[in-house]
């Protein structure tokens, strides 16, 4: 006759776990001898061990019962039920991993490849981090709401970004990404930013626009570029001066 500690270690369980078994009235206890100690024989190793077996193939407690005492065939058919389960279990997971994934992998998880290839591009010229954060946030906006736009505003953004002249004057920006509305080096960026503008003008004025932004998703990049930047409200008021508005969709101020 067994002692817990040995019933335990017999089917390889915990004496915790015999315990628990005895609450869920899946083994059932045995009289106690004259010591008050409880004593098993071997069918309750048998017994024991089954339970072990099933509750490792990960057949849940409240089915264990019913699976012990199943005859042939009912048991097949109640294992076959719990495989299915599994298998979606594991399916279930497997997504849960994808997921995961995704977040390990940092900015593909919310941008699209080509967006994301473009961040890497920026990354490779040397802009810094806080206005590589700052674009692919904005990407991540036009994403959400222009998902099938994507692609062919980034043929033109990764044009631009290998345009000499243009990457230049991103990278300059880029130096004046923490300065105040007083810095001396504004004017002469919203000259550049204005000539720039001016000539992209003109090469674009036979184009339509196929993919054009709505008022709202501009209203909210153009915020998320004044809440970037100190300066960003005073480069906006240079650039009127010169005859332009806005920043997400700049456009030429109409003549007074």
């Amino acid at each position: 006759m067994l002692t817990i500690s040995q019933l335990a270690a017999y089917a390889g369980v915990t004496v915790r776990a015999v315990r628990h078994y005895h609450a869920k009235g899946l083994l059932p206890e045995p009289e106690r001898d004259r010591s008050g100690y409880r004593r098993y024989d071997a069918a309750a190793v048998v017994q024991l061990v089954r339970i072990r077996t099933l509750a490792d193939a990960g057949v849940p407690l409240a089915r264990v019962s019913e699976l012990l005492d199943a005859g042939d065939e009912e048991f097949a058919a109640a294992v076959e039920q719990i495989d299915r389960r599994l298998r979606a279990e594991i399916r279930e997971r497997q997504r849960h991993r994808d997921r995961i994934a995704k977040l390990a992998a940092g900015d593909s998880l919310s941008l699209p490849p080509a967006a994301v290839a473009y961040v890497e591009r920026m990354r490779e010229l040397g802009f810094p981090q806080r206005i590589i954060e700052i674009e692919r946030d904005s990407w991540i906006l036009i994403a959400a709401q222009m998902p099938d736009a994507v692609a062919d505003l980034m043929e033109i953004k990764q044009l631009q970004l290998e345009h000499e002249g243009l990457r230049r004057l991103y990278l300059d920006f880029a130096d004046l990404v923490d300065c105040g509305p007083d810095d001396p080096r504004l004017p002469a960026l919203a000259d550049r930013v204005a000539a720039f503008i001016e000539a992209a003008a003109a090469e674009a004025s036979d184009f339509e626009d196929v993919h054009p932004v709505s008022r709202e998703l501009v209203e909210l990049l153009d915020a998320a570029f004044l809440e970037s930047f100190p300066c960003a409200a005073r480069l906006l008021e240079l650039l009127e001066e010169r005859g332009w508005t806005g920043w997400t969709d700049i456009r030429r101020l109409e003549p007074a």
